[in-house]
């Protein structure tokens, strides 16, 4: 059975070599230094997942993950960053990035998230029924898909596996930390941040829509409202 494949961006090469050869022993891993070698490799391969570093020469890595996004909404991007102000792991999920990590990091997390990942896309996850109708939208699960005859919005997996679970559980409360578990596996603080950046974005792309709506209902979750 093929490997599946990892493009990794780093260019802290004594990071990068233990990272790389933990990795190794379980995934094929193409190993980058700077963010235009690591776009050119993503143009010219196939990969399940990045993994990537945000401060890099030529090409930093929020201009990476914006570029892979153009070429590819769906496969899943783990950022490493020492950055850790809450703006930067913001911007990296706007920019479509599904999860980040702090280094230094524990090389335990790092494989559990991508074993995450890769399991939920193998197993397509989003659910047996591919389509949906949400007001005049159409909602492609299969592939992470909004659109009507003369509209297409691209979703991160992220954001198609929160909206799939808010359409599953429509006109129902469901609480903040229920979401939380059954996207991520735990409720931890940056998660909730990256819940509430996924929702305004789902918020942004179903404004037009009078019938729908995300209710925030404090303290307890949300409700996505259908008429």
């Amino acid at each position: 059975m093929a490997k599946y494949k990892i493009l990794y961006a780093e260019d802290d090469e004594t990071l990068a070599y233990l990272t790389k050869d933990n990795l190794e022993l379980y995934y094929e891993v193409l190993h980058c230094t700077d963010g235009e070698m690591a776009l050119d490799a993503f143009k010219n391969n196939e990969f399940d997942i990045c993994i990537l570093d945000i401060m890099m020469p030529k090409k930093d890595g929020f201009e990476l993950a914006e570029a892979i996004r153009k070429h590819n909404a769906d496969v899943p991007i783990i950022f490493l960053s020492a950055k850790t102000l809450k703006e930067d792991r913001i911007k990296g999920l706007r920019l479509g990035a599904d999860d980040y990590l702090v280094k230094p990091f524990s090389i335990e997390e790092l494989m559990l998230k991508i074993e995450i990942f890769l399991k939920r896309s193998q197993k397509n996850t989003l659910s047996d029924k591919t389509m949906y109708t949400i007001g005049k939208y159409q909602f492609d699960t299969k592939n992470y898909l909004v659109f009507t005859d003369t509209e297409k919005i691209n979703l991160t997996q992220r954001e198609a596996e929160l909206l799939k679970l808010f359409i599953d559980n429509k006109n129902t409360v469901m609480k903040r930390e229920e979401i939380l578990k059954s996207l991520w596996g735990n409720d931890d603080y940056f998660m909730g941040r990256s819940l509430d950046v996924f929702i305004s974005r789902l918020r942004k792309i179903l404004a037009n829509e009078k019938g729908i709506a995300i209710e925030n209902l404090h303290g307890i979750g949300f409700k996505f409202t259908v008429e």
